[in-house]
């Protein structure tokens, strides 16, 4: 009898890129997403698994999607919280966009009006449907 896999399911995590962007991961090779303390994104951060999917998104400068990161391990306890509340992943590069998707071009799209990055916009890890995360794929390979 085979094990079912779950489906990959996908996700929009921030960072802000003066204090942790995607050159930083990159030259690290894999980095640990700690840090988050709202709940709804630490249930995201709990909900992941291993194979999981994220857009890398640089906040407060860029305000935008610049790469895809891997989840390569779930489940872990924040390392910044002495009171092992918090939740944390490590994550892996996989690319970089060919063009960064801007945070303007999402506001403008109906396609994405239903995305959390605009509904929830303080949340620092989001869901991202498989429709949303195919959309902004094609939209990152076009020149503009």
């Amino acid at each position: 009898m085979s094990k079912i896999k779950p489906p990959k399911r996908y996700w929009l995590m921030k960072s802000e890129p003066d204090c942790y962007g995607w050159d930083h991961l990159v030259s690290e090779g894999e980095g640990t997403w700690d840090g988050v303390r709202n709940h709804r994104a630490a249930n995201n951060l709990r909900a992941m698994q291993v194979g999981d999917e994220a857009f890398f998104y640089h906040s407060n400068q860029g305000l935008e999607i610049v790469g895809i990161v891997r989840i390569s391990k779930a489940g872990l306890s924040d390392p910044s919280d002495p009171d092992g509340k918090w939740a944390a992943v490590k994550v892996k590069p996989v690319k970089k966009l060919a063009h960064p998707v801007t945070l303007k071009e999402i506001k403008g799209d109906p396609a994405l009006a239903e995305i959390e990055l605009v509904k929830l916009s303080r949340l620092s890890v989001g869901v991202i449907t498989p429709e949303e995360w195919d959309y902004i794929i094609a939209l990152s390979k076009q020149k503009r």
